[in-house]
Protein backbone atom coordinates (compact mmCIF):
# COMPACT_ATOMS: atom_id res chain seq x y z
CA UNK A 1 0.00 0.00 0.00
CA UNK A 2 1.23 3.49 -1.06
CA UNK A 3 2.25 5.60 2.33
CA UNK A 4 -0.43 8.40 2.94
CA UNK A 5 0.09 12.02 0.98
CA UNK A 6 0.23 14.46 3.02
CA UNK A 7 2.54 17.34 0.78
CA UNK A 8 1.75 17.48 -3.08
CA UNK A 9 3.40 19.96 -5.82
CA UNK A 10 1.26 21.32 -9.11
CA UNK A 11 3.59 22.26 -12.12
CA UNK A 12 1.95 23.84 -15.27
CA UNK A 13 4.19 22.95 -17.98
CA UNK A 14 4.28 23.72 -21.92
CA UNK A 15 2.88 26.39 -23.50
CA UNK A 16 0.28 28.35 -21.39
CA UNK A 17 -3.57 28.28 -22.15
CA UNK A 18 -6.69 29.60 -20.32
CA UNK A 19 -7.46 28.03 -17.63
CA UNK A 20 -4.34 27.20 -16.08
CA UNK A 21 -4.65 29.68 -12.76
CA UNK A 22 -8.55 27.90 -12.42
CA UNK A 23 -6.88 24.18 -12.24
CA UNK A 24 -4.41 25.60 -9.90
CA UNK A 25 -6.91 27.29 -7.89
CA UNK A 26 -8.79 23.59 -7.35
CA UNK A 27 -5.81 21.38 -6.34
CA UNK A 28 -4.74 24.23 -3.94
CA UNK A 29 -8.76 24.22 -2.09
CA UNK A 30 -9.35 20.28 -2.99
CA UNK A 31 -6.20 19.28 -1.04
CA UNK A 32 -6.43 21.99 1.80
CA UNK A 33 -9.72 19.98 2.39
CA UNK A 34 -7.92 17.08 2.90
CA UNK A 35 -5.37 18.31 4.72
CA UNK A 36 -2.68 18.06 2.37
CA UNK A 37 0.12 20.72 2.03
CA UNK A 38 0.40 22.25 -1.51
CA UNK A 39 3.12 24.03 -3.28
CA UNK A 40 3.54 25.14 -6.82
CA UNK A 41 7.15 24.34 -9.08
CA UNK A 42 7.87 27.32 -10.83
CA UNK A 43 8.23 27.44 -14.95
CA UNK A 44 7.40 23.78 -15.57
CA UNK A 45 10.01 21.47 -13.84
CA UNK A 46 12.91 24.53 -14.18
CA UNK A 47 12.14 25.41 -10.50
CA UNK A 48 13.62 22.05 -9.15
CA UNK A 49 15.84 21.49 -11.91
CA UNK A 50 17.43 25.00 -12.69
CA UNK A 51 16.26 27.22 -9.60
CA UNK A 52 18.80 30.23 -10.49
CA UNK A 53 16.85 31.08 -13.49
CA UNK A 54 13.20 31.72 -12.06
CA UNK A 55 12.42 34.84 -10.70
CA UNK A 56 11.18 34.41 -7.24
CA UNK A 57 11.33 31.46 -5.01
CA UNK A 58 11.47 28.43 -7.66
CA UNK A 59 9.03 26.14 -5.14
CA UNK A 60 6.37 28.27 -3.33
CA UNK A 61 4.00 27.33 -0.90
CA UNK A 62 0.25 27.65 -2.17
CA UNK A 63 -2.80 28.27 0.01
CA UNK A 64 -6.57 29.01 -0.43
CA UNK A 65 -5.23 32.81 0.23
CA UNK A 66 -2.48 33.02 -2.58
CA UNK A 67 -4.80 31.37 -4.89
CA UNK A 68 -7.67 33.84 -4.31
CA UNK A 69 -9.58 35.57 -7.48
CA UNK A 70 -6.87 33.66 -9.62
CA UNK A 71 -9.92 31.42 -11.30
CA UNK A 72 -10.33 34.15 -14.20
CA UNK A 73 -7.12 35.44 -14.70
CA UNK A 74 -5.32 34.05 -18.25
CA UNK A 75 -1.73 32.97 -18.40
CA UNK A 76 -0.39 31.03 -15.01
CA UNK A 77 1.36 32.00 -11.76
CA UNK A 78 3.54 29.62 -11.69
CA UNK A 79 4.82 30.30 -15.12
CA UNK A 80 5.40 27.93 -17.91
CA UNK A 81 7.98 27.05 -20.19
CA UNK A 82 8.25 24.54 -23.59
CA UNK A 83 12.16 24.43 -23.48
CA UNK A 84 12.83 22.67 -19.83
CA UNK A 85 11.73 18.65 -20.92
CA UNK A 86 13.69 17.17 -18.13
CA UNK A 87 14.15 14.17 -20.81
CA UNK A 88 16.01 16.14 -22.81
CA UNK A 89 17.33 18.95 -20.76
CA UNK A 90 19.68 21.38 -22.81
CA UNK A 91 22.96 21.25 -21.53
CA UNK A 92 26.09 23.43 -22.87
CA UNK A 93 28.95 21.59 -23.33
CA UNK A 94 32.92 22.86 -23.20
CA UNK A 95 32.86 23.10 -26.64
CA UNK A 96 29.97 25.73 -26.42
CA UNK A 97 27.14 23.13 -28.37
CA UNK A 98 24.15 22.50 -26.91
CA UNK A 99 23.43 19.00 -26.10
CA UNK A 100 20.68 16.99 -24.48
CA UNK A 101 20.78 15.15 -20.69
CA UNK A 102 18.00 12.75 -19.40
CA UNK A 103 17.72 14.26 -15.88
CA UNK A 104 14.46 12.05 -14.79
CA UNK A 105 16.59 9.98 -12.41
CA UNK A 106 17.58 13.67 -10.96
CA UNK A 107 14.09 15.13 -11.37
CA UNK A 108 12.29 12.21 -8.57
CA UNK A 109 15.49 12.41 -6.66
CA UNK A 110 14.61 16.50 -5.90
CA UNK A 111 10.64 15.83 -5.87
CA UNK A 112 11.63 13.30 -2.89
CA UNK A 113 14.05 15.27 -0.86
CA UNK A 114 11.42 18.29 -1.49
CA UNK A 115 9.22 15.80 0.34
CA UNK A 116 6.74 15.51 -2.28
CA UNK A 117 4.19 12.44 -2.13
CA UNK A 118 2.92 13.41 -5.81
CA UNK A 119 2.92 15.73 -8.05
CA UNK A 120 0.26 16.67 -10.08
CA UNK A 121 1.49 17.37 -14.29
CA UNK A 122 -0.59 20.33 -15.69
CA UNK A 123 0.26 20.78 -19.78
CA UNK A 124 -0.09 19.22 -22.80
CA UNK A 125 1.23 15.79 -24.90
CA UNK A 126 4.75 16.57 -24.18
CA UNK A 127 3.99 17.28 -20.89
CA UNK A 128 1.76 13.85 -20.26
CA UNK A 129 5.13 11.91 -21.64
CA UNK A 130 7.25 13.59 -19.08
CA UNK A 131 4.67 12.72 -16.24
CA UNK A 132 4.49 8.68 -17.34
CA UNK A 133 7.94 8.42 -17.60
CA UNK A 134 8.60 9.66 -14.18
CA UNK A 135 5.62 7.20 -13.06
CA UNK A 136 7.41 4.27 -14.65
CA UNK A 137 10.88 5.04 -12.03
CA UNK A 138 8.41 5.59 -9.08
CA UNK A 139 7.03 9.10 -8.44
CA UNK A 140 3.24 9.01 -7.74
CA UNK A 141 1.90 11.12 -11.02
CA UNK A 142 -1.47 12.23 -11.78
CA UNK A 143 -1.86 14.30 -15.51
CA UNK A 144 -3.97 17.26 -16.03
CA UNK A 145 -4.62 17.51 -19.83
CA UNK A 146 -3.95 21.11 -21.00
CA UNK A 147 -3.49 22.21 -24.72
CA UNK A 148 -5.51 25.32 -26.94
CA UNK A 149 -4.38 22.62 -29.95
CA UNK A 150 -7.30 19.91 -28.42
CA UNK A 151 -4.78 16.67 -29.68
CA UNK A 152 -4.54 15.26 -26.22
CA UNK A 153 -5.76 11.49 -26.94
CA UNK A 154 -8.39 9.41 -24.85
CA UNK A 155 -10.12 12.62 -23.71
CA UNK A 156 -13.09 14.56 -25.37
CA UNK A 157 -11.80 18.62 -24.73
CA UNK A 158 -8.87 20.04 -23.00
CA UNK A 159 -9.12 23.29 -21.45
CA UNK A 160 -8.14 26.47 -23.35
CA UNK A 161 -9.27 25.18 -26.76
CA UNK A 162 -13.07 26.79 -26.36
CA UNK A 163 -11.11 29.92 -25.13
CA UNK A 164 -9.10 30.18 -27.69
CA UNK A 165 -11.45 29.06 -30.72
CA UNK A 166 -13.98 31.84 -29.44
CA UNK A 167 -11.40 34.25 -29.57
CA UNK A 168 -10.67 33.77 -33.48
CA UNK A 169 -13.70 33.16 -34.44
CA UNK A 170 -14.27 36.87 -33.29
CA UNK A 171 -11.56 37.76 -35.51
CA UNK A 172 -13.03 35.62 -38.34
CA UNK A 173 -16.82 37.50 -37.42
CA UNK A 174 -14.58 40.94 -37.77
CA UNK A 175 -12.67 40.38 -40.70
CA UNK A 176 -15.63 39.45 -42.63
CA UNK A 177 -16.75 43.33 -42.93
CA UNK A 178 -13.62 44.23 -44.44
CA UNK A 179 -13.01 41.97 -46.53
CA UNK A 180 -16.31 42.22 -48.02
CA UNK A 181 -16.15 46.13 -48.24
CA UNK A 182 -12.57 45.78 -49.99
CA UNK A 183 -13.26 42.85 -51.81
CA UNK A 184 -10.36 40.84 -50.47
CA UNK A 185 -9.13 37.91 -49.72
CA UNK A 186 -8.27 37.40 -45.95
CA UNK A 187 -5.65 34.26 -44.84
CA UNK A 188 -5.87 33.97 -41.58
CA UNK A 189 -3.18 31.67 -39.58
CA UNK A 190 -4.23 29.85 -36.90
CA UNK A 191 -2.08 28.01 -34.45
CA UNK A 192 -2.78 23.75 -34.41
CA UNK A 193 0.71 22.35 -35.09
CA UNK A 194 -0.61 18.84 -36.07
CA UNK A 195 -4.09 18.63 -36.06
CA UNK A 196 -6.54 21.08 -36.62
CA UNK A 197 -9.07 21.34 -34.61
CA UNK A 198 -8.43 25.05 -33.35
CA UNK A 199 -9.10 26.00 -37.52
CA UNK A 200 -12.07 23.87 -38.42
CA UNK A 201 -14.50 24.73 -35.34
CA UNK A 202 -13.35 28.63 -35.67
CA UNK A 203 -13.75 28.26 -39.43
CA UNK A 204 -17.11 26.87 -38.90
CA UNK A 205 -18.27 29.21 -36.28
CA UNK A 206 -16.72 32.46 -38.19
CA UNK A 207 -18.42 31.11 -41.63
CA UNK A 208 -15.00 30.86 -43.54
CA UNK A 209 -15.17 29.75 -47.18
CA UNK A 210 -11.90 27.48 -47.00
CA UNK A 211 -10.23 26.04 -44.05
CA UNK A 212 -7.08 23.94 -44.59
CA UNK A 213 -5.74 21.64 -41.73
CA UNK A 214 -2.65 19.28 -40.74
CA UNK A 215 -4.80 16.25 -41.61
CA UNK A 216 -5.48 17.41 -45.21
CA UNK A 217 -3.01 18.26 -47.76
CA UNK A 218 -4.42 20.65 -49.69
CA UNK A 219 -3.78 22.59 -53.38
CA UNK A 220 -4.02 25.69 -53.53
CA UNK A 221 -5.81 25.70 -57.33
CA UNK A 222 -8.79 23.90 -55.47
CA UNK A 223 -8.93 26.85 -53.32
CA UNK A 224 -8.80 29.81 -56.11
CA UNK A 225 -10.98 27.98 -58.08
CA UNK A 226 -13.65 28.03 -54.54
CA UNK A 227 -12.98 31.47 -55.06
CA UNK A 228 -13.40 31.95 -58.72
CA UNK A 229 -17.23 30.56 -57.88
CA UNK A 230 -18.13 32.61 -55.02
CA UNK A 231 -16.94 35.81 -57.64
CA UNK A 232 -18.95 34.06 -60.41
CA UNK A 233 -21.99 34.28 -58.07
CA UNK A 234 -21.10 37.94 -56.97
CA UNK A 235 -19.72 37.43 -53.45
CA UNK A 236 -16.40 39.17 -54.16
CA UNK A 237 -14.92 38.63 -50.76
CA UNK A 238 -13.41 35.36 -49.59
CA UNK A 239 -12.24 34.03 -46.14
CA UNK A 240 -9.41 31.40 -46.03
CA UNK A 241 -8.91 30.18 -42.65
CA UNK A 242 -5.46 27.95 -42.21
CA UNK A 243 -4.03 26.10 -39.67
CA UNK A 244 0.13 26.88 -39.02
CA UNK A 245 0.68 22.95 -39.51
CA UNK A 246 -1.19 22.70 -42.65
CA UNK A 247 0.56 21.65 -45.41
CA UNK A 248 0.47 21.45 -49.25
CA UNK A 249 -0.16 18.50 -51.53
CA UNK A 250 3.57 17.39 -52.08
CA UNK A 251 5.38 19.80 -50.03
CA UNK A 252 6.27 20.85 -46.44
CA UNK A 253 5.24 22.12 -42.89
CA UNK A 254 6.61 25.97 -43.01
CA UNK A 255 8.58 25.87 -40.02
CA UNK A 256 10.28 29.08 -38.79
CA UNK A 257 12.97 27.15 -36.21
CA UNK A 258 14.12 23.89 -36.33
CA UNK A 259 14.09 21.38 -33.38
CA UNK A 260 16.87 21.61 -31.81
CA UNK A 261 18.07 20.48 -28.06
CA UNK A 262 15.11 20.55 -25.45
CA UNK A 263 12.54 21.94 -27.84
CA UNK A 264 10.28 20.86 -30.47
CA UNK A 265 10.23 22.74 -34.28
CA UNK A 266 8.97 25.81 -34.08
CA UNK A 267 5.81 26.24 -37.45
CA UNK A 268 4.62 28.98 -38.75
CA UNK A 269 4.57 31.13 -42.23
CA UNK A 270 2.08 29.16 -44.00
CA UNK A 271 -0.64 31.92 -44.03
CA UNK A 272 1.73 34.04 -45.97
CA UNK A 273 2.39 31.37 -48.06
CA UNK A 274 -1.33 30.76 -49.18
CA UNK A 275 -1.89 34.72 -49.36
CA UNK A 276 1.06 34.64 -52.01
CA UNK A 277 0.13 31.92 -53.85
CA UNK A 278 -3.79 32.61 -53.76
CA UNK A 279 -2.94 36.32 -55.32
CA UNK A 280 -0.88 34.90 -57.98
CA UNK A 281 -3.70 32.20 -59.19
CA UNK A 282 -6.86 34.38 -58.07
CA UNK A 283 -5.34 37.82 -59.56
CA UNK A 284 -7.32 39.25 -56.19
CA UNK A 285 -5.80 41.30 -53.51
CA UNK A 286 -4.67 38.95 -50.65
CA UNK A 287 -4.25 40.11 -47.32
CA UNK A 288 -3.40 38.01 -44.13
CA UNK A 289 -3.85 38.23 -40.16
CA UNK A 290 -1.55 35.93 -37.78
CA UNK A 291 -3.67 35.26 -35.14
CA UNK A 292 -0.55 33.22 -33.08
CA UNK A 293 -0.62 33.64 -29.34
CA UNK A 294 -3.40 35.68 -29.32
CA UNK A 295 -5.28 32.39 -29.32
CA UNK A 296 -3.04 31.58 -25.70
CA UNK A 297 -3.54 34.83 -23.79
CA UNK A 298 -6.48 36.58 -21.87
CA UNK A 299 -9.54 35.44 -19.47
CA UNK A 300 -10.71 31.55 -20.29
CA UNK A 301 -14.08 31.12 -21.12
CA UNK A 302 -17.22 29.91 -18.78
CA UNK A 303 -16.51 26.62 -20.43
CA UNK A 304 -13.16 26.46 -19.84
CA UNK A 305 -12.89 27.74 -15.98
CA UNK A 306 -15.52 25.17 -15.34
CA UNK A 307 -13.46 21.93 -16.81
CA UNK A 308 -10.40 23.16 -15.49
CA UNK A 309 -11.54 23.14 -12.29
CA UNK A 310 -13.17 20.06 -12.48
CA UNK A 311 -9.81 18.42 -13.59
CA UNK A 312 -8.29 20.03 -10.54
CA UNK A 313 -10.32 18.92 -8.34
CA UNK A 314 -10.36 15.35 -9.97
CA UNK A 315 -6.71 15.30 -10.01
CA UNK A 316 -6.67 15.19 -5.79
CA UNK A 317 -9.58 13.19 -6.02
CA UNK A 318 -7.84 10.69 -8.02
CA UNK A 319 -4.70 10.75 -5.42
CA UNK A 320 -6.72 10.00 -2.62
CA UNK A 321 -8.13 7.13 -4.07
CA UNK A 322 -4.59 6.06 -4.42
CA UNK A 323 -4.32 6.24 -8.12
CA UNK A 324 -1.23 7.14 -9.05
CA UNK A 325 0.27 7.25 -13.06
CA UNK A 326 -3.20 8.58 -14.62
CA UNK A 327 -3.94 11.32 -16.71
CA UNK A 328 -7.81 13.10 -15.85
CA UNK A 329 -10.37 13.40 -18.76
CA UNK A 330 -13.57 14.16 -20.06
CA UNK A 331 -16.00 11.46 -21.24
CA UNK A 332 -19.14 12.59 -22.59
CA UNK A 333 -20.56 14.37 -19.48
CA UNK A 334 -18.18 12.87 -16.97
CA UNK A 335 -14.80 13.36 -15.47
CA UNK A 336 -12.46 10.05 -15.00
CA UNK A 337 -9.03 8.40 -15.50
CA UNK A 338 -6.83 7.16 -18.12
CA UNK A 339 -3.65 5.32 -17.75
CA UNK A 340 -0.68 8.48 -19.05
CA UNK A 341 0.63 5.12 -20.70
CA UNK A 342 -2.10 5.70 -22.90
CA UNK A 343 -1.79 8.91 -23.72
CA UNK A 344 2.22 9.72 -24.01
CA UNK A 345 3.43 10.12 -27.34
CA UNK A 346 -0.10 10.21 -28.88
CA UNK A 347 -1.48 12.93 -31.14
CA UNK A 348 -5.68 12.89 -30.81
CA UNK A 349 -6.14 14.46 -34.86
CA UNK A 350 -9.35 15.61 -36.61
CA UNK A 351 -10.74 12.17 -37.47
CA UNK A 352 -11.64 12.83 -41.52
CA UNK A 353 -14.97 10.59 -41.42
CA UNK A 354 -15.85 12.40 -38.14
CA UNK A 355 -19.33 14.64 -38.26
CA UNK A 356 -17.70 17.87 -38.01
CA UNK A 357 -15.75 17.71 -41.73
CA UNK A 358 -18.93 16.01 -43.00
CA UNK A 359 -20.54 18.91 -42.43
CA UNK A 360 -18.15 21.24 -43.30
CA UNK A 361 -18.24 19.58 -46.88
CA UNK A 362 -21.87 19.72 -46.95
CA UNK A 363 -22.46 23.49 -46.07
CA UNK A 364 -20.05 24.17 -49.19
CA UNK A 365 -16.36 24.83 -47.47
CA UNK A 366 -13.60 23.97 -49.31
CA UNK A 367 -10.94 21.90 -47.76
CA UNK A 368 -8.58 22.34 -50.34
CA UNK A 369 -9.09 18.91 -51.71
CA UNK A 370 -11.14 17.48 -53.90
CA UNK A 371 -13.51 15.10 -52.72
CA UNK A 372 -14.23 11.55 -54.25
CA UNK A 373 -17.12 12.27 -55.56
CA UNK A 374 -16.00 15.38 -57.23
CA UNK A 375 -12.81 14.38 -58.76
Amino acid sequence: MAPPIARIAIMTGGGDAPGLNAVIRAVVLAAARLGWECHGIRDGFNGLLAPGQCVGEPVVPLSARSVHGIGHLGGTILGSTNRGNPLRYPVARADGTIAEDDRSDELVALCRRAGFDAVVVVGGDGSMAIAECLHRKGLRVVGVPKTIDNDLDRTLQTFGFDSAVAFATDCIDRLHTTADSQHRVLVVETMGRYAGWIALHAGLAGGAHAILLPEIPFDTRVVADAIHARDALGWRHSIVVVAEGALPVGGQRAVLEAAGAGRAERLGGIGAWVEARLAELTGKECRGVVLGHLLRGGSPSAFDRVIALRFGAAAVRALARGERGVMVTLDGQQIGTVPLADVAGRTRRVPLGGDTIRTAREVGICLGDRPAADA
